[in-house]
């Protein structure tokens, strides 16, 4: 208790009371948008996640990096499922709103209000990062990673953890654009494989690539002739996640 806090016990119950309260009335806030994202995006499948950063503006190299792949993988007959927001994530929106699968969007709603692209087929809206997440790994057949800040670095962390712990299924994770992140997979190398941090089979986790054909060709190369769908085994570790 804080020596300084001068209320009455009572005051202090009927305060601490109303948190816990709120707080409980918060679960079905998360347990909303845990079910309309299942219930909305359960017909997505196959689906990729593509990520990377909201600051590129329209005709720098990233963004129409961003908007072939997502235009190459929409005709490939993938759902494209990105952040919802401006930059690489309106280019990759853009490119499969202008394909033949669903453009789909997973908003997040920001102190300083993210503005949503206007290429989603499927637009969703959070107010939790971790029900967001959730959402882009549970659908998703493989990643893709384009130049981005911390919250692209979170979601790459979040899904090689997730397939180096088996609480998903092994899918390709790909970071597009060799020359952006080869000083980081340097750094892993030398700092966490030296120091037995990782396993060296860890590195195997993901791949670099850098054209929008060699993005869809790791996906197909990855599954060859099983198919997207998840084996029993890979399914029940995904009621898990």
């Amino acid at each position: 208790m804080n020596k300084d806090d001068n209320r009455h016990p009572r005051e202090r119950k009927v305060s601490t009371d109303s948190v816990l309260i709120r707080e409980s009335w918060k679960i079905f806030q998360i347990m909303a948008e845990f079910v309309e994202g299942f219930e909305r995006l359960a017909c997505i499948k196959p689906s990729v996640s593509i990520f990377g950063s909201s600051r590129v503006p329209p005709g720098h190299p990233y963004y129409v990096l961003a908007e072939r792949i997502g235009r190459i993988l929409s005709d490939a007959g993938f759902s494209v499922v990105t952040g919802g927001g401006p930059g690489s994530m309106e280019a990759a929106n853009k490119g499969a709103y202008a394909g033949k699968s669903p453009s789909i969007g997973l908003n997040i709603q920001l102190p300083h209000e993210q503005q949503r692209n206007a290429y989603q087929d499927i637009p969703l809206s959070f107010r939790h990062f971790f029900t967001r997440k959730v959402m882009f790994v549970k659908y998703a057949s493989a990643y893709v990673v384009l130049p981005g800040g911390f919250g692209t670095l979170d979601e790459l962390a979040e899904i090689l953890t997730l397939v180096q712990t088996r609480k998903t299924r092994a899918i390709p994770i790909l970071l597009v654009g060799s020359e952006f992140w080869q000083g980081l997979v340097e750094w892993l190398q030398a700092r966490m494989l030296t120091e037995s941090m990782i396993d060296a089979k860890d590195l195997a986790l993901f791949r670099l690539v850098d054209g929008p054909e060699e993005v869809a060709q790791a996906i197909f190369d990855h599954y060859g002739p099983r198919g997207f769908e998840p084996s029993p085994e890979e399914r029940e570790a995904m009621l898990e996640l």
